[in-house]
């Protein structure tokens, strides 16, 4: 409460955005086998080198908060034929060459059609949802993802999936900086530890995003769509 008390004293407060609105969509982050699932890529070779603690938090989390959640949201925006567009981490060559130096650098390489490149079942995407492959950390400097949503009319994008303190946060400055309205749904996104998620979101809560929950986001959407929609 002090905190909120410190940033309504210092920032004007971001307006309200209409999650509903015909401009919203739902942008999940690199929900997918490599980044996302205790067996497979990141978290297997973290977990293998000894770094069992932060893999268990961040795996818990995504397990029993970030993919219900996620599965809440996508229901929400579908049901409102609203638009749901996913991100991945995908190297467009075997070698990964194509990478950036970050990612060469952290050894992050899902090669082109394998199972770390792909999305969760449990949030897969549904009928010709648009999946954006990505070689970096960001989002809107890896792929066409601004043009795309300017084609689509988007102005304002809830956010969520992983890593919170990376993929996620960049993603919402990112957006932020090129004039869309942003939302951070705090309990759909996860990182290696407790303090680093409340950090992430201190940096992100209205300087660059409105930080909501789950259940927020899903009324406001199911309160805004049309009927027929709703059906």
């Amino acid at each position: 409460m002090e905190h909120e008390e410190q940033i309504s004293r210092r920032y004007a407060r971001l307006p309200e955005p209409d999650l509903a609105a015909r401009d919203a969509a739902l942008l999940v982050i690199d929900m997918q086998y490599g980044d996302a699932h205790r067996d497979y890529g990141t978290l297997r070779r973290l977990a293998e080198r000894g770094d069992a603690l932060p893999v268990e938090y961040y795996a818990a989390r995504v397990e029993t908060l970030v993919v219900p959640n996620i599965r809440g949201l996508q229901a929400a925006y579908r049901a409102a034929n609203l638009e749901v567009i996913h991100t991945r981490i995908e190297s467009l060559t075997r070698d990964g060459r194509d990478r950036s130096l970050q990612h060469k650098s952290l050894g992050i390489h899902h090669p082109p059609g394998s199972k770390e490149a792909q999305i969760l079942d449990e949030v897969a995407p549904q009928g010709d949802e648009i999946v954006l492959s990505k070689t970096c950390g960001g989002v809107f400097n890896g792929t066409n993802l601004d043009y795309v949503l300017n084609n689509l009319g988007i102005r304002t994008l809830v956010i969520a999936g992983v890593v919170t303190s990376g993929c996620v946060e960049v993603a919402v400055r990112d957006a932020s900086d090129r004039g869309f309205a942003v939302v951070v749904v705090e309990d759909a996104t996860a990182t290696w530890s407790a303090d680093m998620q409340d950090a992430a979101m201190r940096a992100m809560r209205e300087i660059y995003a409105k930080v909501k929950s789950t259940d927020e986001v899903v009324q406001r959407v199911a309160a805004g769509a049309p009927a027929m929609a709703a059906v």
